[in-house]
């Protein structure tokens, strides 16, 4: 049988994973991590101001903001950073969203509502991560 934890033991964990991934483009690498509750909160408040489904470049740079942090945990970015990563290139930035997206345990649904109201005539089984270019609104 499992330990029973204490009140303790649960706040006392160390639970947020990260990997660092390189991004060439960059010069270097980045550092993305699970979200906390109250970021991933922030994140669907963000996903809830756009009634036809959050635009993908959105949904990347969302989850960058909130995701990216750096050697002591702290988050690299802030939610005012949003179009500044959105201006980023694309192949760029899908690389930590990825990594965001598998740590965070968004998958098909989360990117079903990012492409909602996309062009993009992908197929669900394409097997890319992020929406392709021609996604974009």
């Amino acid at each position: 049988m499992a330990k029973l934890l204490k009140r303790a033991d649960v706040l006392a964990a160390a639970d947020l994973a990260h990997e660092d991934v390189p991004v060439p483009a960059w010069g270097g690498s980045v550092r993305v991590r699970m979200m906390t509750g109250t970021e991933r909160d922030e994140f669907r408040q963000i996903a809830a101001q756009y009634e036809d489904g959050i635009p993908p470049a959105r949904f990347a740079a969302a989850l960058l903001a909130l995701s990216c942090v750096d050697e002591d945990g702290e988050r690299m970015f802030t939610l005012d950073d949003l179009e500044a990563l959105e201006g980023k290139s694309a192949g760029s930035v899908d690389i930590p969203a990825a990594v965001s997206m598998r740590l965070n345990g968004f998958g098909a649904q989360a990117m079903a509502a990012a492409e909602k109201n996309s062009a993009s005539g992908q197929s669900d089984d394409s097997g890319s991560a992020l929406p392709s270019p021609s996604a974009a609104p």
